[in-house]
């Protein structure tokens, strides 16, 4: 299955495909079909099994952990999507988003730390009971659009499609207190299906 915004782009491409057909540019064409056959990959959103545990907190996107750290009075745990991964981003909780707060900024390689403060990014901030967990979106050297499907007083299921970043990027988790991180870092996650946390 595949999001409905890769119509935008496969579209196009099949149309451009066509055109090329007519013209017998043979070549364009099958150019055309590959790069239609990537964007539905790259907009792929595979079916998850959603973990029923209540308390546990699971990743907001498909990815390779690549740091782990307290910074503050939170940890703040980071997922790095290649151009390969799912790129469909999934809420880690249930309950109501509180706050969205999107921020225009550079296009930094999503791997380099400096990502998370210095990139366009979207921040998103669901409650549940007294837990209020954040996460950001975080745009990438190629990612050049951060999308959110989501408003301010809207309820989400865990594992709840929020949005998605176009074409490799970043997400960060925010873990309050009163919550703990279970993966270490370096592992692999699934949006939507993989445990990384729990509500004590």
């Amino acid at each position: 299955m595949i999001i409905k915004d890769a119509l935008s782009f496969i579209v196009p491409l099949l149309i451009s495909a066509s055109l090329a057909a007519v013209l017998g540019l043979y070549v364009a064409v099958v150019l055309l079909l590959l790069l239609s056959g990537f964007v539905g990959f790259f907009f792929r959103n595979p079916a998850r099994e959603i973990p029923s545990d209540p308390r546990v907190i699971v990743s907001p996107a498909d990815g390779r952990i690549v740091k782990i750290e307290r910074v503050g009075n939170v940890t703040k745990l980071s997922i790095f999507l290649s151009i390969f991964d799912v790129h469909v981003n999934r809420s880690p909780i249930g309950g109501r988003i509180e706050a969205i707060d999107y921020k225009r900024g550079k296009f930094k390689p999503a791997f380099k730390h400096a990502a998370s403060v210095e990139n366009e990014r979207n921040t998103i901030m669901v409650s549940r009971g007294d837990v209020k967990l954040v996460f950001t979106q975080i745009a990438g050297i190629i990612a050049r659009r951060v999308i959110c499907w989501k408003e301010v007083g809207d309820t989400v299921a865990k594992g709840e499609l929020i949005g998605l970043i176009r074409f490799g990027s970043r997400v960060d988790v925010l873990f309050p207190a009163g919550t703990d991180v279970t993966v270490r870092n370096g592992a692999r996650v699934l949006g939507g299906s993989t445990p990384i946390g729990i509500i004590l």
